[in-house]
């Protein structure tokens, strides 16, 4: 299985991308990752809340296909602690699907029309996070599930 983190416009801050490379880096040890970035809204502070979702909705729809199966992160999603979410990880894998997509909408969310096509949501917290971290938080919550799953000392070092 592959695992995908779709992303909606640039990892901007410098501390970001750096954490961000340093456990994808990591994680292509355990298994196939990618970190795909979807283009960036032009003008988005000419734009409405409900534009902009909607124009986020149209880029992500070429990934909703059969052969995906996305996970919005969402504040409104299901909270798991770490090693939940490694025994999540690991019934995804077992279920042998080609790729696991999870998806880091824009500031406001997603469109409605992307709720009712994927039912199933991630919450990393009931706190808000500025996108530039949940995008760190998550890859370091990735690969720490994937060292719980090997038994390896990261997830209690």
């Amino acid at each position: 299985m592959k695992i995908v983190f779709l992303l909606s416009g640039k990892t901007s801050e410098d501390y970001a991308r750096k954490s961000i490379k340093l456990f994808e880096d990591r994680l292509k040890h355990y298994l196939p990752f990618e970190i795909v970035y979807l283009p960036e809204l032009k003008n988005p502070a000419k734009l409405s809340e409900q534009e902009q979702k909607q124009r986020e909705a149209a880029l992500l729809e070429p990934w909703i296909k059969p052969e995906n199966a996305l996970v919005l992160l969402d504040e409104r999603g299901k909270e798991y602690t770490s090693e939940a979410f490694a025994a999540y990880l690991q019934k995804k894998m077992n279920a042998g699907l080609r790729n696991l997509v999870f998806v880091c909408g824009g500031p406001y969310g997603f469109d409605e029309s992307i709720y009712k096509q994927v039912p199933e949501r991630l919450s990393l917290s009931k706190m808000t996070f500025s996108h530039q971290m949940v995008r760190v938080f998550f890859v370091e919550q990735l690969y720490r599930a994937m060292t719980i799953l090997r038994g390896e000392p990261y997830h209690h070092a």
